[in-house]
C-alpha cells in the first residue's frame, strides 16, 4: 500500500489525536481546518477526508498496528515536509490544551522517525506552547 504525501500528513495527524485512545470532535475539526487552511494541502479533495481518516484507523486496529502505521506514512513523506508533519502532529495534539503521556510518548515515536533535527522539534513544541497558552 503507497500512500500519498496529503494521506500520509493525515494519517500522522490521525495517529497523533488518537494516541490517548479516542479522538474527539474537537480533534477531528482540527485535522479537518488543518486539511483546508494548510498549504500543504493545497488540492486535496477534503470530501474524502473522512475516509481516509476510517481507513488509517483501520488499518492501526488491523495487523499493521501503531508501528506499522506510522512506518508507511513516514515512507511516504519527502525529506522536506518531515518538519510539516511534524508540526502538524504537535498542532493537533497540542489543540484540546491537554498533552496526556500517551500523546507525548507517541510524538517521541514520531520525532524518532522522522530525519529533523533536535533543536527544529523543540521550536515546533515550544511555537505550539506560546500559540495555546492562557492568560
Amino acid at each position: 500500500m503507497t500512500l500519498s504525501t496529503q494521506d500520509a500528513l493525515v494519517y500522522l495527524m490521525v495517529v497523533s489525536a488518537s494516541s490517548d485512545t479516542e479522538m474527539t470532535d474537537f480533534e477531528f475539526e482540527r485535522i479537518d481546518g488543518l486539511v483546508e487552511r494548510a498549504p500543504v494541502f493545497a488540492g486535496y479533495d477534503r470530501s474524502g477526508l473522512a475516509k481516509t481518516v476510517n481507513d488509517c484507523v483501520d488499518l492501526a486496529n488491523s495487523g499493521t498496528g501503531l508501528e506499522g502505521v506510522l512506518d508507511l506514512a513516514i515512507a511516504a513523506l519527502p525529506k522536506r515536509l518531515q518538519d510539516t508533519a511534524y508540526a502538524l502532529c504537535v498542532e493537533v495534539t497540542a489543540a484540546d490544551l491537554q498533552l496526556e503521556q500517551e500523546e507525548l510518548r507517541l510524538l517521541e515515536m514520531i520525532r524518532d522517525r522522522l530525519d529533523i533535527d533536535r533543536l527544529v522539534t523543540a521550536a515546533i513544541e515550544t511555537s505550539a506552547r506560546a500559540r495555546y497558552r492562557k492568560a
